[in-house]
Order: C-alpha cells, then sequence, then structure tokens
C-alpha cells in the first residue's frame, strides 16, 4: 500500500506544545460559544426552553460518549503506530472505525426517535419542560449519526497533526448555528413558531458541516483513503483490539455521564429553578476547564507518539510539565469564575433568584478543578499509553462510592440544595485525581504500548 504522498506531521516532545494546544484550545473555547449562545438566544426565547434543552444534552451525551469506543481507541492506535513508523495497515484501520462508527450511530439514533420521551420522564423532568426536552431529543438525536462519523475523523486528523482542522470547523458550525437560532427564534423564520425545534435544526445543520469538511480534509490532504475492499476479509483481530482499548476507555465517561445523571436526579425534583442553575453552572464551569482541556489532548497525542516509539521517559516528563502549567491557571479561572459570576449571570437570565444558586456551585467549582485538571491530563495520557482498565475501575469506585454518597448526603439529606450536590462532584474528581497521578509517578502504565504488545 503506497503512503508516499501522506502528508503528515512529525510528533515528538521538541515539538512546541502551542502548535497542537492552540488550535484545540481555539477549538474547545468555540464550543463552548456554540453552547453560550445556544443558552442566551434560548434564555431571551424562555427560561424553561433553557432547562429542557440541557436536560436533554446531558441525555444525549450519554450516547456520544458511546461512539468514542472507537474514536477513542483509533487516536491511541493511530498515534501510536505514526510514532512507530508502522502504517502498512492504516486505511484498514480508518477505514473499519469510520464503518463501525457510523452504522451505532445510525441504531443509536433510532433508540432516541423512538424512546426519547421515556429517557426524559425516566429523569422526573418538571411537566413545564417535558415537551421541549422530547422535541429537542427526538431531532438532535435523530442525526447522531453524524456526531458518530464526526468523532472519527476529528480523531485521525488530530493523529496526523492537524489540529487546526477542528479549530476550522468550530468557527464553522459556530457561523451556522447562531444564523439559524437567529432565524428560527426571532429572523424570518420566526413566524413558524418551531422554538426549540428550530434550535435543534440548527444543531444537526451545524453537524452536517462538520462532518463534510472532515472527510473533505481527509481525502484532500491525502491522509489516508475510506473503502470498503479493505474490509474484506473483515479484519476481526483489529476491531478485537480497538475494543480492548476503546471499551474500557470510553467505559470511564460512560460511568461518568450516568454518574451525573444520578446527581442530575437528585436536583430535577428541586425544581425547574435549580435545573436551570445547573445548566448555568455548567456553562460558566466550562470555561475554567477549557485551558486545562486543550494541553490534557494535546499532551496525550504526544504521550501517544512518544509511548509507541518506546520514549517512556519523555512521555512521563511531558505530562508532568503539563500539569505544572494547566493546575493554577485552571484554578484561578475558577475563582474568577465565582467572584464575577453576578455580572457574567445577566448575559444569559435577568432572574436575580437563580444568582446565589449559581454562586455556590461555581465556589465548590474551585475545589473540583483541581480535581478535574489532573483528572484530565493524566488519564488522557493512561489512555494514550495503552493502560485502560484501570481509570475505568477506580471511576466507578470513586464516582459511585464518594460522588454519589456525598453528593446525596450534603445536597439532599442535609438539604444543602445543588451546591450540595456538586459538593459530591469535587470530592470525587478530587480522590481520582490523588489516586491517578501516584500511578503515573509509579510508572505502572509503562509497557502497555499497544504496538509493542503486538
Amino acid at each position: 500500500m503506497n503512503h508516499g504522498k501522506q502528508r503528515t506531521l512529525e510528533i515528538n516532545e521538541k515539538t512546541p506544545m502551542l502548535l497542537l494546544a492552540g488550535p484545540i484550545f481555539v477549538e474547545l473555547l468555540l464550543n463552548i460559544l456554540l453552547n453560550n449562545v445556544d443558552t442566551v438566544m434560548l434564555s431571551r426565547y424562555s427560561e424553561n426552553a433553557v432547562g429542557a434543552v440541557g436536560i436533554a444534552n446531558q441525555m444525549m451525551f450519554l450516547f456520544i460518549i458511546m461512539f468514542n469506543v472507537i474514536a477513542g481507541a483509533t487516536g491511541v492506535v493511530v498515534a501510536q503506530y505514526l510514532g512507530a513508523k508502522k502504517t502498512d495497515n492504516m486505511n484498514q484501520i480508518y477505514t473499519l472505525s469510520f464503518v463501525f462508527n457510523l452504522t451505532l450511530g445510525i441504531i443509536l439514533s433510532l433508540i432516541v426517535c423512538f424512546f426519547g420521551n421515556g429517557f426524559v420522564r425516566l429523569l422526573k423532568v418538571d411537566a413545564s419542560q417535558v415537551e421541549d426536552a422530547v422535541k429537542y431529543m427526538k431531532i438532535v438525536g435523530g442525526f447522531l449519526f453524524l456526531q458518530a462519523g464526526y468523532n472519527v475523523m476529528v480523531q485521525i486528523l488530530r493523529c496526523h497533526g492537524y489540529t487546526r482542522v477542528g479549530m476550522y470547523i468550530s468557527l464553522a458550525v459556530n457561523g451556522v448555528n447562531i444564523i439559524g437560532n437567529y432565524l428560527f427564534l426571532y429572523g424570518p423564520l420566526k413566524f413558524l413558531n418551531l422554538g426549540v425545534a428550530g434550535v435543534a435544526i440548527s444543531t444537526v445543520t451545524a453537524r452536517v458541516l462538520a462532518l463534510t469538511v472532515s472527510l473533505f480534509i481527509f481525502f484532500r490532504y491525502k491522509i489516508g483513503k475510506l473503502s470498503l475492499k479493505t474490509l474484506h476479509p473483515f479484519p476481526s483481530q483489529i476491531l478485537f483490539r480497538m475494543l480492548k482499548i476503546g471499551i474500557p476507555s470510553a467505559g470511564e465517561n460512560m460511568a461518568y455521564s450516568m454518574y451525573q445523571l444520578v446527581l442530575l436526579s437528585f436536583i430535577t425534583p428541586m425544581g425547574p429553578l435549580a435545573s436551570n442553575a445547573k445548566v448555568y453552572s455548567n456553562t460558566l464551569m466550562s470555561f475554567s476547564v477549557v485551558f486545562s482541556n486543550a494541553l490534557a489532548q494535546a499532551t496525550q497525542i504526544v504521550t501517544g507518539h512518544l509511548v509507541g516509539a518506546g520514549r517512556e521517559d519523555a512521555a512521563d516528563k511531558r505530562v508532568m510539565k503539563t500539569l505544572r502549567t494547566s493546575l493554577p491557571v485552571a484554578v484561578g479561572i475558577a475563582a474568577l469564575n465565582c467572584l464575577l459570576c453576578p455580572w457574567t449571570l445577566k448575559i444569559f437570565t435577568p432572574n436575580p433568584e437563580v444568582v446565589p444558586l449559581v454562586q455556590q456551585v461555581l465556589a465548590v467549582g474551585i475545589l473540583l478543578e483541581v480535581g478535574r485538571t489532573t483528572n484530565l491530563v493524566v488519564i488522557g495520557s493512561m489512555k494514550a499509553a495503552g493502560d485502560v482498565l484501570f481509570p475505568v475501575l477506580m471511576g466507578l469506585v470513586s464516582m459511585w462510592g464518594c460522588g454519589i454518597t456525598v453528593g446525596y448526603s450534603f445536597g439532599v439529606l442535609l438539604s444543602l440544595g445543588i451546591g450540595g450536590v456538586f459538593l459530591g462532584t469535587a470530592a470525587d474528581e478530587c480522590l481520582r485525581g490523588i489516586i491517578m497521578l501516584v500511578r503515573w509517578r509509579r510508572g505502572s502504565w509503562k509497557g502497555k504500548s499497544v504496538v509493542r504488545q503486538q
């Protein structure tokens, strides 16, 4: 198989982190702005719509995580193989990943369409928000397969060093989404009275654009080929290896998302005000984590290349340097977020009753960011090195043993409300952060490289 025309950037410990992390940071920031624009536009349209869409997105995020079983494994395998200079079967891996995820996406899209109503009612959503939540979930969820395909393509492009692609796509997606929201909520299409359904249509249109552009870049830069011929005979061994990496890796995220749904079930009975406060809190807290998340994802790419090349000590140094940079920045942004909350919230809602609830959550968020930043950096690099099972097992113990217990005890039993529920999340993140850091420093992740094992 001829790979001579492929354009791949050389990635090692000398690669400037700004080259990889910079575009990822902008991409993540644009995604946050996209969510914020949705929230602002919807809050001007209807307060209940904000909570309804937030609840629907929380539920659908659980399905999107399932796409990362193969997408996440693709990132690990491609990075390690590129680091080891083994590129013979890359087109087969690309095709297998894309086709598998697209098929899974279609199946899950059908499930959401048929059972969306039941999912919403399972969370005991307030009656005033049920209709909008179901409507949004069925439209956006019916096209989840678009996200499934995009998740694979963006992983492939990042591993080849094209992190700017995601940034450009996010910019385009933001534009399409903002224009679409305006048209349906306030502009020429307002007469259709679609409301939340119009916002959902804008989201789907943006995802069509994202998948189309990512495929265009993949072929335009001759990164590889997608051909069903490479799947005959079916590469079951490669799929098994990828599932062996992807299932535990995505399992940790799946467990986290389910755990967040349980915490959400503690909050929804507190009423629409608490549900709305959760959406606003998550929106503001997303700014605290964006810098650390960008560095963590860039570090994961570099770690995968270094581990594939057999340079584990260099990978260790890279991870610790990222932690020293990201921790103080994340905590500083979280503290600033809490202080500015009474003013920044006015962008999203004129309701003064929601301010003290959100400020409680953001105060807890300062502690939460210490653990979450550590987990993002260390767990991401553990996955890139092939150490995928331990984070899942530890996550289950910490989330369900510590997070749920603390969240229920403080939020419900002691009647501290939404701030008490978020205290459970902070306790879980910090406990896991300490354990993961200890494991990394002990070097338990070494020797688990996919390339080396093969």
